[in-house]
């Protein structure tokens, strides 16, 4: 048999084994799947160097599926050449077409929609959320690139989903850092879910386009073998280069090849079944007949095996302590001034973890220099680790899960405020198990001068969202940490890193008095008790810490005895905490700078659950903010300065 003929029968049988197992499941997009049946075949079973035995092995070529909808062609082309699959990597079995009836099952490593953390680690990030693949590819790209080695990274994307704005973030990040060894490859099907796509997302248009962008498009028929194979050979050529264009693949294909009664519109996502089902597969068998010749016969290709993986190096995240840092810089007088801003802390952090640790790597959207990864940057040590995406928040946040995939330690950086546009992707690299860390500055009210459009104000609440949920370990979805001082964020960065897993953290443009020390240790999960008191607990995070302490100053002299709790980490130790407030008979008041759903309702839930009688006052922003010329002037109009929290008090203790 010829190799474009056992390119048609194998692509015949992805698409057979993907109607049967969408039937099965009631549910998918089999017809997606067949028009990308061609490229599968072609990549899986010949151009991809990879393993079906260790599907995730670190030298592999991988596979990003962005149109994630199409997984059951990945997933049938799986199962006929055996890939290991299971959520436990010491226990994985050989994938049997038998399974693939257990698509979308609860307990199916089949999920609906690409997911390494659900048993199939072919992949590397969880995709299915459209215009995120590419970005991940990106990320994957640059770490192979910058370690020197000859790794390959292929991206589906569909053409619907090519109109996302982020798609776009992607191509200008791939030409910028000069990416050839990733292949972005249009699946030109001419159908979306509603209709056609748009004249904008032609074929034509599109390769018009990527020219524009920088690139070498190479058009294509998606159901030619020999075309497909052409193009995944100029590619493979082409990826060791630094100096030349990147290429991408425009491949026009047909939505339900091989099934002429399932293309067209009206079947996006929808599964034919009895009389229908029989009539697509006896058409796919007249499309055997008729294009080849013999059963296929895998021996017709050749998968080559990724090059030996390195022994893997060990490294820390322990760092000096801040005071040894800032004496190295010369930076005594700050460090004597007793004040800092705790993003300034954060950037002497990544600057030591740069140091020490050569997996560490920093992203940032263009504001490096005010987040203070620059510190990272402009160090000779780490400064090729350091990752300039420009304003493009979205495509920052899915390249950091794709260096999460590289096995990288990622943190990514803006103004807090930009972050929340890139909600969609943080949650989806939570779902891949990304080892992402999220760092936002500028963060909460006391911004002042620039006003809300540059203020964080639901971020919190959105975060600590994820935080009520458990990863695929079983830990917090996502920790969220509001550092108060310097040394509390330099020490935090440095538990974030030595952490496997989703933390947020966000730091402060205003300077801020030392509260702690060098000798402070800081975890995930904890809480600090400032002053003890005996008549109410206030529960202060971030810039409100230094708020709350003056209030403290003012209701001791009232008379009133408070206790000050740093409430840095969310989740916290609710029961320590519980203990805190009983020892205050029961009152506590939460302080924050933004808005509700926060850390109040942390508190709240956790009281709630108790069962025991408390009483809880909170006092979060309750008002769209202006700009303002300083922070106490921000405090004032959102009444939340020292004054309020003291008034706060008294009316929670009924004291005139």
């Amino acid at each position: 048999m010829s190799f474009e003929a056992a390119v048609h029968a194998q692509a015949i049988d992805i698409d057979r084994l993907s109607l049967e197992m969408c039937s099965a499941a009631g549910s998918g997009h089999p017809t997606s799947a067949a028009s990308i049946g061609h490229l599968v075949t072609v990549l899986m079973f010949q151009s991809m160097r990879w393993s079906p035995d260790f599907p995730d092995y670190p030298t592999s070529d991988r596979l990003i599926l962005s149109e994630g909808h199409a997984v059951p062609a990945v997933y049938a082309a799986g199962a006929i050449l055996g890939v290991k699959v299971g959520r436990d990597p010491e226990n994985r079995t050989k994938l049997e077409p038998s399974q693939l009836t257990t698509l979308r099952d609860w307990d199916s490593v089949l999920d609906g929609h690409p997911n390494p953390m659900e048993g199939f680690p072919f992949f590397d990030a969880a995709t299915g959320s459209l215009g995120q693949g590419l970005s991940v590819a990106a990320g994957l790209g640059f770490v192979a690139r910058r370690e020197e080695n000859d790794r390959r990274f292929y991206c589906i994307i569909g053409d619907g989903e090519s109109r996302e704005g982020q798609i776009v973030e992607a191509l200008d990040f791939i030409v910028d850092h000069k990416l050839t060894n990733v292949l972005p490859i249009f699946n030109c099907n001419d159908y979306g879910q509603a209709g056609r796509v748009s004249a904008q997302q032609s074929p034509e248009t599109l390769a018009a386009k990527l020219t524009a962008f920088g690139y070498d498009p190479i058009t294509i028929d998606g159901h030619s073998p020999t075309q497909i194979k052409d193009a995944f050979d100029r590619f493979a050529a082409n990826s060791t280069s630094a100096d030349a264009r990147p290429l991408a693949v425009v491949a026009k294909t047909v939505k339900g090849w091989g099934s002429p009664s399932l293309q067209g519109g009206g079947w996006h996502g929808k599964v034919p079944s009895g009389a229908s089902l029989e009539k697509a597969l006896a058409e796919l068998d007249e499309q055997r007949v008729e294009i080849t010749s013999a059963l296929v016969s895998t021996d017709q290709f050749t998968i080559q095996p990724p090059a030996q993986a390195p022994a893997a190096q060990e490294s820390t995240c322990e760092i000096a302590p801040l005071t040894v840092t800032m004496k190295s810089l010369d930076m005594e007088s700050m460090l004597s001034s007793g004040r800092m801003a705790t993003r300034r802390a954060f950037g002497l952090a990544l600057r030591a973890l740069g140091q020490v640790n050569d997996d560490v790597y920093v992203l940032d959207a263009d504001v490096s220099n005010s987040t203070y990864s620059e510190m990272f940057a402009r160090d000779k040590v780490s400064s090729d680790r350091f990752i300039e995406c420009k304003i493009a928040e979205q495509n920052m946040i899915s390249v950091g899960a794709g260096v999460s995939a590289a096995g990288k330690i990622p943190f990514a950086c803006s103004f807090a405020k930009f972050i929340t546009r890139a909600y969609d992707q943080i949650e989806m690299a939570m779902n891949s198990g990304a080892n992402l860390k999220i760092v936002g500055s500028h963060s909460g009210i006391t911004l002042a001068a620039d006003g809300p459009s540059q203020m964080s104000l639901p971020d919190v609440a959105w975060f600590r969202s994820l935080a009520t949920t458990t990863d695929h370990n079983g830990n917090p979805g996502c920790y969220v940490l509001q550092p108060s001082d310097a040394y509390a964020a330099y020490a935090l960065t440095g538990v974030m890193a030595d952490y496997e897993g989703l933390v947020y953290m966000r730091t402060l443009r205003a300077e801020t008095e030392f509260l702690y020390s060098d000798d402070q240790v800081f975890n995930l999960g904890g809480l600090e008790v400032l002053s003890e008191g005996r008549d109410v607990a206030l529960l202060a995070c971030g810039y409100m810490v230094h708020e709350a302490n003056k209030a403290v100053e003012l209701l001791d002299k009232a008379g009133i005895s408070a206790t000050l709790v740093d409430m840095y980490s969310i989740p916290f130790d609710e029961d320590k905490l519980l203990d805190i407030i009983s020892e205050n008979n029961g009152y506590a008041i939460s302080i924050e700078d933004n808005y509700g759903g926060s850390l109040g309702s942390a508190v709240s839930d956790a009281l709630t659950t108790s069962g025991d009688a408390f009483t809880l006052e909170q006092m979060f922003v309750k008002r769209i903010p202006k700009s303002a010329r300083t922070p106490e002037e921000m405090l004032q109009m959102c009444n939340l300065t020292a004054e309020d929290i003291v008034k706060k008090a008294m009316q929670l203790l009924q004291v005139v």
